[in-house]
């Protein structure tokens, strides 16, 4: 989540190049993105390493847990480098509108992740049974492929005569200044959010075992749900961004309605199809009936408020577009903080069902979708360069 901070923040820039005409600065950017996220895995790496111990020891009730997570880390966090180079690289393409090679790469890594996790977790055909750490291997293969089919696919279309970056070798600290002065509120604000998700889940386990595994099968259906809706975020993010450089500011609110309605579409057709299917859906990740049917409350209400999540993650997305990342900032920070009073008040103090735990995905997209709706409304957002 933090280099997803540092490419989105990089990605407003190339977006905001090329609706400008600039290659040559949409250019520079990615070159001097490549060394910024380079150094921000190496550091991000060494950090991991020696807080994630502490953090588990301290937070995790269960000791095997502590240890399982720990292990699994220690092997997982190499994929860093691979998969930051390939969130730039996402950026780039999504700003030179040729967002179709991420298709082909999310493709290969899914692939590639799949077939070594079904051969190192499991032990087929000669490879060793690794069981947790085959999967953190597998994703580490899945990154490295995705990566490399991205930037192969940057010179062997051969995107480099238009955009060489090779020219650009040399790293340029002003440039890199300006990058990180409109990164890091972003970088904070993804920190924010995936700080306060960590936060739930370990007061989840605080509920037990059962608990914690429902609601991991639950986290991954959140994920399975909101790719239509973060790919349009996405799109909206970038779209903002290149019309500002365009000069038409006043098309802006036009835009990322559009966008809204689009996602609020896809949302509703997955909600459907989830609701009406909850209990073959649920069956895929676990065939335990007692489980699923543990899980079934909980996923209604991620279901419902997933319908919110729709519309106030392109609103947000259209205020990242904008250039002002203090204040996504400032909404991360108010919409977490009450997400987390939410979560400790009914989480960990009156340890209350597991699907009134869930509903903190209604407060947490509720307060992003009206204070993002009310500052896009406001106007404060035009008028910025970057």
């Amino acid at each position: 989540m933090i280099g997803y901070g540092l490419s989105n923040g990089l990605q407003i820039q190339m977006a905001r190049r090329a609706g400008e005409g600039d290659k040559e600065g949409l250019t520079k950017t990615f070159m001097n993105g490549i060394m910024l996220s380079v150094l921000f895995a190496l550091g991000l790496m060494m950090l991991s390493l020696w807080f994630a111990p502490l953090l588990f020891g301290l937070s995790l009730s269960d000791s095997a847990n502590v240890f399982l997570s720990i292990d699994y880390l220690f092997v997982r966090v190499w994929g860093l480098p691979f998969l930051m180079l390939t969130q730039l690289a996402n950026a780039f393409f999504i700003s030179i509108h040729k967002s179709r090679f991420l298709i082909y790469g999310a493709l290969a890594g899914t692939v590639v992740n799949i077939v070594f996790d079904y051969l190192l977790i499991f032990g087929k055909f000669g490879f060793p049974m690794m069981g947790l750490l085959g999967a953190a291997a597998a994703s580490i293969l899945g990154e490295l492929t995705y990566c490399a089919t991205m930037y192969g696919g940057y010179y062997f279309n051969k995107i480099y005569r238009q955009y060489p970056i090779h020219k650009y070798l040399s790293f340029d600290l002003k440039l890199s200044s300006r990058s990180l002065r409109l990164s890091s509120p972003l970088i904070v604000q993804y920190l924010f959010s995936i700080g306060g998700w960590q936060i739930f889940f370990i007061f989840v386990e605080h509920l037990g075992n059962r608990e914690l595994a429902a609601s991991q099968i639950l986290r991954s259906i959140i994920g399975v749900m909101g790719i239509g809706t973060w790919a349009m975020a996405a799109t909206c993010n970038n779209m903002v961004s290149n019309i500002i450089g365009q000069g038409k500011q006043s098309q802006v609110l036009y835009l990322i309605r559009k966008v809204a309605i689009i996602s609020l579409i896809y949302a509703v057709t997955v909600c459907v199809l989830l609701l009406t299917f909850s209990d073959q859906f649920l069956s895929l990740y676990r065939d335990d009936p007692s489980l699923v049917e543990f899980a079934t409350p909980s996923l209604r209400v991620i279901v419902l408020a997933m319908l919110i999540m729709s519309l106030s993650t392109v609103l947000f997305n259209g205020v990242v577009g904008t250039g002002n990342t203090l204040i996504n900032l400032t909404i991360e920070v108010t919409c977490v903080m009450t997400y987390l009073i939410y979560c400790y008040i009914v989480i960990e103090r009156l340890r209350l069902p597991l699907h009134w735990a869930w509903g903190s995905e209604f407060v947490y997209w509720t307060s992003l979708l009206i204070i993002s709706f009310a500052y896009l409304k406001s106007g404060r957002w035009k008028g910025k360069r970057i």
